[in-house]
């Protein structure tokens, strides 16, 4: 099967490519047909996340370990199209160099046939120009994340107490 994918850079003009790939394609091998049909060369760090409905970013799944091996990592040369979207969960979130943090919403928009003489992966349509510089992110946090000012006052150090603070000046 082929699953046909829009995938769509999080901005406000409206920048997307439509891509073919076979399902059993890994994460690896569409992220390089995501990152070649923009334009990027591919050589920066990038993840996908699993993602409900309302585009909230789940369990990620990284072109790279950079874990410290304490808790396993799903890496995308080892996972299939197929383990990770389907019909019932259908989105991913796509994050290409985090340190410019360009944001793609990747939809499957539809699964078809394999078509005998076509070549996969295929972008069958491209629509609009990348900017120059990744889209400015606002990050917010839940107030549940918020410490209140009595938690606040009690997680700062007093540098009044230097002396406490179990710093050896000849450490070196």
């Amino acid at each position: 099967m082929i699953y046909r994918f829009r995938v769509i850079l999080d901005t406000e003009e409206d920048v997307f490519r439509d891509i073919e790939i076979e399902q059993d394609a890994t994460l690896e091998q569409f992220h390089n047909v995501i990152t070649q049909s923009f334009g990027f060369d591919g050589t920066e760090m990038a993840s996908f996340y699993i993602s409900d409905e309302q585009w909230n970013q789940g369990e990620e799944i990284s072109l790279f370990d950079m874990s410290d091996g304490m808790q396993p990592i799903r890496l995308m040369n080892e996972t299939t199209l197929i383990d990770v979207v389907h019909e019932a969960s259908p989105k991913l979130i796509y994050i290409y160099d985090f340190l410019s943090m360009w944001t793609f919403l990747v939809e499957l928009a539809e699964i078809a046939e394999y078509e005998s003489g076509r070549e996969y992966p295929n972008i069958m349509f491209v629509h609009g120009q990348i900017p120059d510089q990744a889209p400015d992110k606002e990050f917010t946090a839940d107030d549940s994340d918020m410490l209140d000012d009595d938690d606040q006052e009690d997680s700062f150090l007093d540098l009044d107490d230097y002396d406490e603070l179990g710093f050896d000046e000849h450490w070196n």
